[in-house]
């Protein structure tokens, strides 16, 4: 079962795509969204993050990150950001911490469930099952925003 919406969000320090080092605090002020999803470069997988790529403009006029979770290391983030041009970080979460910590451990892969955490890093709402669609996930988000 993933965290429950009016949950504090796990404070989190990862590597991106770039080698970089990102922590929640990073956001603190601001909307974000972490989704977490099983694997780099499967079709669903491919799918949601295309729907967040295509969406990027609209989140970023709203002042909204995103940011992708897998267990996949920073070289596999790396090649899947490039062969589908995604604009948003990906953090490795090789070790499953970020995983465990966000109640989505699969069985060695990240569940597919997205939070959306406000400025004040209290989770607001939580996408996972029938009502995550991989296709319009990043659309189906922003209009429950608005």
């Amino acid at each position: 079962m993933s965290l429950s919406v009016g949950t504090t969000a796990p404070d989190f320090t990862a590597k991106d795509t770039n080698g970089n080092t990102v922590n929640l605090s990073d956001f603190k002020g601001k909307t974000l969204i972490l989704y977490f999803y099983p694997k780099d470069d499967t079709p669903g997988c491919t799918k949601e993050a295309q729907s967040f790529r295509d969406a990027y403009n609209e989140y970023q006029s709203k002042d909204i990150a995103v940011l992708g979770v897998s267990m996949d290391d920073e070289e596999s983030h790396k090649k899947f950001t490039e062969k589908y041009n995604i604009p948003f970080p990906l953090l490795a979460d090789s070790d499953g911490t970020l995983t465990k910590a966000y109640d989505v451990e699969g069985g060695g892969y990240a569940k597919r469930v997205t939070y959306v955490i406000d400025g004040d890093g209290k989770i607001t709402q939580v996408y996972e099952g029938s009502n995550l669609k991989t296709d319009t996930h990043a659309a189906d988000i922003l209009a429950a925003m608005a």
